[in-house]
């Protein structure tokens, strides 16, 4: 009999629930640290062609128009789109800095980034 077959299933429940409870307390905190982003930053086929500030509500047209922006109280998403899925729509709002639309059979994409125009020092 080998060493795993010996081993009793309480262990390996109190090995699973620890693990279980790591990646929740690792979740909390990098879920915790994410700020709210100011800017929407879309890019089509890969080069940036607008930003738009999240302060700033309002209605834009993408890509032509094969996209709707739309920008409301600091959210921004995707209210239609011309691609047959129309996943990029299902995504949902986004708001935190690093979270990312994506529509791929138009080749967009709108980032929310924390656009700081200061300069931090690392001391």
């Amino acid at each position: 009999m080998s060493g795993a077959a010996k081993r009793k299933p309480v262990f390996d429940l109190i090995l699973i629930g620890g693990l279980l409870l790591l990646a929740l307390v690792c979740y909390l905190l990098f879920a915790g640290s994410k700020s709210d982003g100011n800017v929407a930053v879309v890019c089509i086929n890969g080069v940036e062609t607008e930003r738009y500030p999240l302060y700033q509500n309002g209605r834009y047209p993408l890509n032509g128009g094969s996209n709707i922006l739309i920008i409301e109280n600091g959210v921004a998403w995707l209210e239609d789109a011309d691609c047959p899925d129309k996943l990029c729509v299902r995504q949902g709002k986004v708001h935190l800095d690093g979270q990312v639309i994506t529509c791929l059979p138009n080749k967009l994409t709108v980032t929310i980034r924390a656009d700081n125009s200061e300069v931090e020092l690392i001391s």
